[in-house]
């Protein structure tokens, strides 16, 4: 019987999860079974529960994991002594990594989250909501020190995270802007789209 391999520095279930991005991604978490994973795995489905409890707890590794990673980020972002419109690059800077880097594990967190069961359903739902407002409080604040345009930081919030799921699209092509590329040309619509051009403060 073939056995589950980790990566380098990584676990079985690590690996487990890993697959099933992919398979949740290509098919959908509700027509997505433990078998078909077993399969893409290459172990018989019983041997999975030995490193996972269901279905349900992958998906919750999944959108945990990754909505854990953006809170992080922004903690650090938040105690970091730049301005705002630094502060708003490095934030966007890794949500563009992440959509490069992490892209399955993001798609299942931002598509097929509304499958999770309670009470991880609310939860979840509760830290995008934290996050996002959060991220909008880095904006009001700019906004008060005029370092960014006189926004509705609600819509601004919304605007960005919209832009930056477009990297979907990207995903899905031949690729003919490399990485850097996209990640250059995003990150200089978006700045400029906040900076305030009367405000003397620059990136």
């Amino acid at each position: 019987m073939a056995k589950i391999l980790a990566a380098r520095n990584g676990t079985k279930k690590d690996a487990i999860t890993k697959k099933a991005s992919r398979l949740f991604k290509e098919k959908g978490f509700s027509a997505t079974s433990m078998r078909d994973l077993a399969e893409a795995i290459g172990v018989e489905a019983p041997s999975l529960y030995n490193h996972i409890g269901s279905k349900n707890e992958i998906l919750q590794e999944i959108c945990f994991k990754i909505a854990n990673l953006f809170l992080s980020n922004i903690e650090d972002v938040e105690m970091s002594n730049g301005t705002t419109l630094i502060k708003m690059e490095l934030i966007i800077r890794f949500h563009i990594k992440m959509m490069l880097e992490e892209y399955e594990s993001v798609y299942i967190s931002d598509h097929e989250w509304k499958h999770l069961p309670e009470p991880y359903l609310s939860n979840f739902k509760n830290q995008r909501r934290i996050y996002r407002t959060r991220l909008a409080e880095i904006i009001q604040q700019g906004i008060k020190n005029k370092e960014l345009k006189n926004l509705e930081p609600y819509v601004a919030v919304f605007t960005i995270l919209s832009a930056i799921g477009g990297i979907e699209s990207w995903q899905r092509s031949k690729k003919n802007v490399d990485a850097k590329s996209l990640e250059e040309t995003m990150l200089k619509i978006l700045i400029d789209g906040l900076r305030n051009p009367n405000h003397k403060s620059q990136i």
